[in-house]
This record gives C-alpha cells, sequence and structure tokens, in this order.
C-alpha cells in the first residue's frame, strides 16, 4: 500500500514537504517499558516467593499495558501523512475509518503554530490553518510545525 498522497496527486503536482505524528506519541509505551523492566529487575533482587510473582505479575502486565501502547502509537504514526503540494495542504489520518483534509494554497489565509515548553525542546506542536471561507482546521503533534508552516506561507 502506498502513501496517500501519491494516490491523489494531480497533474503537474509535486509534493514539497512531508511530515508525520512526532514520536512523542511513544512516550507512554517507553515509560510502561521503563517501569516493566525494573519490576522485572525488582524480582531478581527480591527475597521473598511472595514478591518475586507479585514483581513478575506486575511487570508483565505493565509490559502488555506497553505493547498494547506501542502498538497504537506505532499505528496512528504510520497512518497520519501531512503535505504541502505546490497547490494545496494535504493531511490524512486513519486505516478503515479515513479522515482527510485538503486546503488549497492560495485558499489559505493564516497559519498558527502552538508549542508548549516541551514541543519547543523536541520540536512538535499544533498547527491551526485558518482558510478563506473554508474553515479552520487544527492538526496536532506535528513534527517540525515551524518548517511546515514555512513551506506552506512561502510562495
Amino acid at each position: 500500500m502506498g502513501r496517500y498522497i501519491d494516490e491523489i496527486l494531480q497533474p503537474g503536482e509535486k509534493v514539497l514537504y512531508s511530515t508525520n505524528a512526532h514520536w512523542v506519541f511513544y512516550l507512554p509505551a517507553i515509560g510502561a517499558w521503563i517501569l516493566a523492566i525494573v519490576l522485572f529487575i525488582l524480582s531478581r533482587g527480591a527475597a521473598v516467593d511472595g514478591l518475586i510473582l507479585l514483581c513478575l505479575a506486575a511487570s508483565a502486565v505493565v509490559a502488555i499495558v506497553a505493547l498494547y501502547w506501542t502498538a497504537r502509537a506505532w499505528f496512528h504514526r504510520s497512518t497520519t501523512e501531512t503535505d504541502v503540494t505546490n497547490m494545496r495542504v494535504v493531511h490524512k489520518t486513519g486505516f478503515i475509518k479515513r479522515r482527510t483534509f485538503e486546503m488549497a494554497l492560495d485558499k489559505v489565509e493564516s497559519v498558527d503554530v502552538n508549542q508548549s515548553i516541551l514541543g519547543r525542546i523536541l520540536d512538535y506542536g499544533d498547527v491551526t490553518i485558518q482558510g478563506v471561507g473554508e474553515g479552520k482546521e487544527t492538526i496536532t503533534t506535528i513534527a517540525s510545525p515551524l518548517r511546515f508552516r514555512s513551506y506552506i506561507t512561502a510562495r
């Protein structure tokens, strides 16, 4: 299965910039994996049989949750595409239930970037695109939002 943008390009249209959801979606999974490893190490250092079993069981449960969060974050990142072409902005999310947003570049009125302190440090944020007569669309937790904005606004 190819990328969505490759399927919908019009004649003469070229992709100028592509980005994706930021890797920060993996942070809950990373935290859970660390906790599962710590619980497993604690089970190896425990002297009481009941405590060993409790730490191993907790480690297994946390590892299953971490695996679920990892798969969910991977699936979200792999099914989300955000592109700027020489004619429009295209954003697609979802696999079975697909949601797309497209706006012609000449209809873009403003592009706003909202970044938290952590977003500034890790280079992610939310981008809100206001269109002339086409409404407003917010793309959340996008990688390199300022670079994305510059590809939309620089003509």
